[in-house]
Formats: structure tokens, C-alpha cells, sequence
């Protein structure tokens, strides 16, 4: 089966790479910002639009409050990004925000954080995959049609490209997050240019076009809840921030300094392109609605169920570069790819953190190794098979997705900072310097007021979007809290159990006598040579047990077994309702009851095969039998094999490919050894 998978798994993922070459894979900044800040660059793509829709309800008026709600989402990244600086610099080992959590405020709430973090995780993929894919919808009606199956499929494409490796996906998506933040840089200036400078006026697609409110006249708390809901949602834009902090592992040397330089540039560069956008969108007049069929009003009349509302950043390209000219083309492409792509940075911190956790025993161990590749591939999988489930519930459908968003990355942004503060608390009870102590008393002021806003933020966030789908979110990560919980006690029970004593355990008492029992079905070679090692193994007792489930075949068997003379008694068993496991099962247990001391072995015949389907049609029985006998106390299990020609013929195969050498690899022939020269003799 090996030899099947391996030339597959060579061409998707690529050879394998030694350990020692994991310093190979480490990134510079130019890379580390794409791979990591790829979510918070694209979520421009859809945070203006989440704003506007939800102002949409009050009607076109409520719009102008929407560059209020740009301002505070800026003040909170500014905010958020400050307060991580101090993160990556005092907690560079890459346990982000679980393990500030849990080092200053306890195992439980570290793994409240982490229990937030990955449902965050598995929430970016689903809503940027469901998100790229009705941006490349607008332009390919095929992929429209068929949303759920080509998410499916983009999602195992990524998984795919991070299987090979964090180094080699961060180039690959690279190119895509600086074209894209080219591409909105260029609509900004441009967009501005035309407006201040020439005084064009530049209409959106929906400029003329009205909104029928759903709520009319809101004042009051009415008002003031609306305008929170919509500045939670336009906080999608802070989702992936705290990614840098949990990868700071893979940054190229200084690490924590490269961290801190990659999260004030892309907080820096989101925030331009947030509000640039926001800013245009005031200016082309964009009208979005949450029910464009019933809510837009255009020539007096709904549009139906037949519009297609395209997104804030495709309407203020169209009105900018114009609809159909190449920019406006570049750039609707390059915002499909880079939603795409922003779920990448999901692929980075999901399989860390996993790692950490596994590495903990909050989760199973098989996450905390690396693969082929040296990425944690068993972590990306295992995101990459929550998102595709979540994708199917949801209908690949972002607007329902996203209403399940930024609960968990509020959670850990609170938590994390909370604990920050209490890091510089403890610090500051021991040191002296005076220099060390202003810079520790400023580091917890920043920390401290990033504490307070985003804990504001989560509760806004949990009373505005509980009842749009936040429970779900919630739910999830007490499931994922309680899953780890479970795990974590089963790994410390099982540790206990096996830990050595001091004193002499009854383990290594040396049993009163050993009991041991060769398997026989048939008396053929593999039954013959079990037979040969049980009797080279030091035993109080042998023999050979049979399940009797033909008559015919058992008498055969008796009557060869006598007429060879076998100096090993055979018992049989018979099976009136034709089962083996049961009644090997049983009679072992009989003799561990009447002899509790006693240790029993018992010796399987086993067939090796060559080619991966003769596995199919061989060793059932073996198998079942091994399976029930290892949960059976004092049982020893031996397997003795028995090599088939087609397993040596597969020997074979394999050494001559070894050996084979391809034509014009070998140019010249060996090089003989000269001789030394003899000195030379003078006189």
C-alpha cells in the first residue's frame, strides 16, 4: 500500500525534507506578510460591505454614519495591532495568545483562547473560500451554480499547497496579496485624483438606485444598537491579527523584531485600504441592501430576484476605472484570488496551535509531529475537514458564515491582553532599572487599554450577533473546550497508569510459568515454521490449538498431524455456530482463570504478500484475532510470517530499480586509481 500511495503523494506534496533542513523553510518579511496577514489585507474585500449593509436597514441615511464606524475600527486595529507588538516580544515561542493566557491567567482560560482561536480558524477558511467564490461567481455563472462543490474544491486545492510546505505556499501567494493591495492602492489614488483634483463625479453601478428601509426613523437605542451592530461586523477586518503572534517561530532571525515590522505594515496597510474604500463608497454613492431583491429600488420597482448585488470594492472599481477596463478586471481578479488565499492565514496558526496543544495533550499527539514536508500536515487536514463541513451546512453562503465570525478572535484578543497586563504586573515587582520599568509601565498601558476596548468590543459583538448565528460560534468552542478537556484527562490517567514505581511493581515479577499456543488452521509451511519458533522459545507448556468449524477439514487435519508424527499435542475446539475469534478468545481467558500468574503466548501464522490487494485476501482472521486478544491482560501476542514469492518477487523488483542506471547518467567510466609515485632515488 506504501509503494501505492508514495508516487502520489511525491507529485502533490513533493519529496520529503530532512529534519535538519526545517532552518530552510524559515521566512523573510516579504513573505511572512502574505502568509500571515493575508486574512486581515483581504477582509477589505467585505468588511465595507458588511457595514453598509447593516446601516442599509435605517435606510440611505444612515450611511453617513458609516466613516464614524471606519474611525473606531481604526482606532481598535491601531489598538490591536500596538498591543500584539508587546505580544510577539514577550512571548516569541509562537503560543500566541494561548500561551500568554495560560502563563498569567491559568490552564482553563488558555484554553478558553485556544478553543476560540480554532473555531476562528475553521470560520476564516469557510467565510474567505464562500467569499472568493461569489466573487469569481459574478464574472463565471458555472461557479454560481455549483458554489458548494467548487468551495469544496478550492479548499482542497489550498490544503494541497500547504501541504508542500509553508515556504513554498508563502511564494505562491505572495504575488496574488501584493497585486491585490496594489490593485486598491491604485482605485484609491486614482478614485481621489479624479475627485479632488479634476472634479469628476463618479457614479457606482447602484448610485441611482434607492434602498426601502426596513425599520424607517430610528433614534434613540434603536439607532445606537444598529450602529453597533454595524461597527461589529466592519471588526471582520481585525480577524487574523492575532495570527503573527502564534507564528512567530517561522520568521527568519530576529524573530520577534521581524514579527512586530510585519504586524505594524499590515495593520498599517489595512487600515488604508479599509477606510480608501469606505471613502470611495461615500463618494460613488454604493447602495447595498441585506435583501436586494425586495429592498432596492430601482425606476419605482424591486429589482428581483434576478440582481445580482456585486461587492462594495467591485462597485467602487466600476466607478472609478470603469466597468470592463482592464484595472477594473485586474482588480476584481485579484480580490477573487486573494480571498482565496486569505485562508491561508488559517493554514499557518491552525496547525501551530494544534501542535501546542497536542504537544500539552489537550489534543492527540499525531498533531504536535511534522510531515514530509516539515509542515504539521495531520493539522492542516484536519482544518481543512472542519472548513469543507462547515461549507456544506452553510452553503458556501458568506453571509450566513460571517455572522458566526470575530466571536472566538475577540475572546482570545481580551483574554490575551488581560494576561499581558498581569505579565507586566509580575515583572514589574522584581525589576530595578529604571529604563526596563518605563518601558514595562508603558508596554502595560498599552496592553491595559487594549484589554478594556476589546473586551467592549466582545460584548457589542455578543449582544448585536448572538441571535444572527454568534450562539453557533459559541457553541463550537465549548465543544472544541470540552473535546480538549476529555482528551487532556485521558492522556494524564493513561500517564499515571504506566508510570514507573520506585518500588518493585507486579509488572516485573517473573511469572509463575508461561502458557504457550500456536494458532493452526492448516498444517502447511507457515503453520510448520510457527510451530519450529514456539518450540525455540523457552515454554512450560506448548500446544497447538484448532478451531473446529469442518468436520472434514478438522479430520483431515488430525490425520496429517499424526501420520508427521508432530511431537506437539493439537486441541481442538469445536465451533457449532462456525465463529474462531470466540472460542480462541475464550479458552484463553479459561486458563489466565485457573492459572492467574501464568503468562499466555500464543504464536499467529501469517502470510506476506507482495503487491498491496493480496492484503485483501489474506491475514482476516489473523487480524481479528490480534485485535481481541490485545485487550485481553497476560496474553502475549507473536506474529510469525511467512514471506510468499510474490513478497520476494516484489524484493526483487525493488532492488533492481536500485540498481538501475538511467541512460547518460553515467558519462564517463570509473577513474582508475593512480599509484603513488616512487620517490626518487638520487645518487
Amino acid at each position: 500500500m506504501s509503494k501505492l500511495t508514495d508516487v502520489p503523494k511525491r507529485i502533490l506534496i513533493g519529496r520529503a525534507l530532512r529534519s535538519d533542513k526545517l532552518g530552510e523553510t524559515l521566512l523573510p518579511k516579504r513573505i511572512a506578510l502574505p502568509v500571515f496577514a493575508s486574512d486581515p489585507l483581504s477582509s477589505v474585500a467585505y468588511a465595507p460591505g458588511e457595514v453598509l449593509l447593516v446601516l442599509s436597514i435605517a435606510g440611505v441615511s444612515a450611511y453617513h454614519f458609516s466613516p464614524w464606524i471606519a474611525v473606531a475600527v481604526v482606532v481598535l486595529m491601531f489598538t490591536v495591532v500596538a498591543s500584539y507588538r508587546q505580544n510577539v516580544r514577550a512571548y516569541p515561542s509562537g503560543g500566541g495568545d494561548y500561551e500568554v493566557a495560560t502563563t498569567n491567567l491559568g490552564p482553563k482560560a488558555g484554553l478558553t483562547v485556544a478553543s476560540a482561536l480554532l473555531v476562528d480558524y475553521v470560520l476564516t477558511v469557510a467565510v474567505s473560500i464562500s467569499s472568493g467564490v461569489e466573487n469569481l461567481g459574478s464574472a463565471i455563472p458555472f461557479v454560481v451554480e455549483h458554489k458548494t462543490a467548487c468551495a469544496v474544491g478550492a479548499i482542497v486545492l489550498l490544503t494541497l499547497m500547504n501541504l508542500r510546505g509553508v515556504k513554498e505556499s508563502g511564494k505562491l501567494f505572495a504575488i496574488p496579496t501584493y497585486l491585490f493591495v496594489a490593485g486598491v492602492f491604485a482605485m484609491i489614488l486614482w478614485g481621489a485624483f479624479r475627485g479632488l483634483a479634476l472634479g469628476d463625479t463618479m457614479h457606482a453601478p447602484t448610485s441611482d438606485y434607492e434602498i426601502k428601509p426596513e425599520h424607517q426613523g430610528l433614534a434613540g437605542f434603536a439607532l445606537v444598537f444598529l450602529l453597533l451592530r454595524a461597527f461589529s461586523s466592519g471588526c471582520a477586518a481585525l480577524t487574523g491579527v492575532e495570527a503573527i503572534s502564534n507564528g512567530v517561530p517561522a520568521f527568519r532571525k530576529p524573530k520577534s523584531k521581524n514579527a512586530a515590522t510585519t504586524l505594524a505594515a499590515m495593520g498599517l496597510l489595512a487600515v488604508t485600504m479599509f477606510c480608501g474604500i469606505i471613502g470611495l463608497a461615500m463618494a460613488t454613492d454604493v447602495k447595498m441592501a441585506e435583501n436586494p431583491a425586495k429592498d432596492l429600488i430601482h425606476n419605482g420597482s424591486p429589482v428581483g430576484a434576478g440582481f445580482t448585488q456585486d461587492p462594495v470594492i467591485s462597485q467602487v472599481a466600476a466607478a472609478v476605472f470603469g466597468e470592463g477596463t482592464f484595472l477594473f478586471v485586474f482588480l476584481a481578479a485579484a480580490t477573487a484570488l486573494v480571498l482565496f488565499l486569505a485562508a491561508n492565514t488559517a493554514y499557518n496558526g491552525f496547525p501551530l496551535l494544534g501542535s501546542i496543544l497536542a504537544q500539552d495533550r489537550y489534543l492527540p499527539r499525531q498533531l504536535h509531529t511534522r510531515g514530509d514536508r516539515l509542515a504539521f500536515s495531520n493539522g492542516i487536514v484536519l482544518l481543512a475537514g472542519a472548513a469543507i463541513l462547515l461549507v456544506w451546512i452553510y452553503g458556501a453562503d458568506s453571509t450566513r458564515l460571517i455572522q458566526l465570525y470575530i466571536v472566538g478572535v475577540f475572546v482570545s484578543f481580551t483574554l490575551s491582553q488581560t494576561g499581558m497586563v498581569r505579565h507586566w504586573n509580575r515583572h514589574l515587582r522584581t525589576e530595578k532599572d529604571p529604563a526596563a520599568r518605563r518601558h514595562m509601565i508603558r508596554s502595560r498601558a498599552i496592553n491595559t487599554f487594549g484589554a478594556f476596548f476589546t473586551g467592549l468590543v466582545l460584548v457589542v459583538v455578543l449582544a448585536t450577533k448572538f441571535t444572527h448565528g454568534a450562539w453557533v460560534a459559541l457553541l463550537g468552542m465549548v465543544i472544541f473546550f470540552g473535546t480538549m478537556t476529555a482528551i487532556r484527562k485521558h492522556y494524564d490517567r493513561v500517564a499515571e497508569e504506566i508510570a514507573a514505581p520506585e518500588t518493585r511493581p507486579d509488572d516485573s515479577i517473573r511469572p509463575s510459568r508461561v502458557h504457550s499456543i500456536v494458532l493452526v488452521s492448516k498444517l502447511h509451511r507457515p503453520t510448520l515454521r510457527a510451530l519450529a519458533y514456539a518450540k525455540l522459545v523457552r515454554s512450560d507448556q506448548l500446544e497447538a490449538l484448532s478451531i473446529s468449524v469442518d468436520h472434514a477439514e478438522t479430520k483431515a487435519l488430525k490425520e496429517d498431524w499424526e501420520r508427521r508424527g508432530i511431537d506437539i499435542p493439537l486441541k481442538i475446539l469445536d465451533s457449532p455456530y462456525r465463529e474462531v475469534t470466540r472460542p480462541v478468545i475464550d479458552y484463553v481467558k479459561s486458563l489466565r482463570k485457573d492459572r492467574p500468574r501464568d503468562v499466555i503466548s500464543v504464536y499467529i501464522p501469517e502470510y506476506v504478500v507482495g503487491h498491496w490487494y493480496e492484503h485483501l485476501l489474506h491475514n482476516q482472521s489473523a487480524l481479528r484475532l490480534k485485535g481481541r486478544l490485545l485487550f485481553t491482560p497476560g496474553v502475549m501476542v507473536t506474529s510469525v510470517p511467512y514471506q510468499l514469492e510474490s513478497s520476494e518477487a516484489a524484493k526483487l523488483r525493488a532492488r533492481r530499480r536500485a540498481d538501475w542506471i538511467a541512460p547518460g547518467s553515467v558519462r564517463r567510466g570509473p577513474v582508475e586509481r593512480r599509484q603513488p609515485k616512487e620517490p626518487s632515488q638520487k645518487g
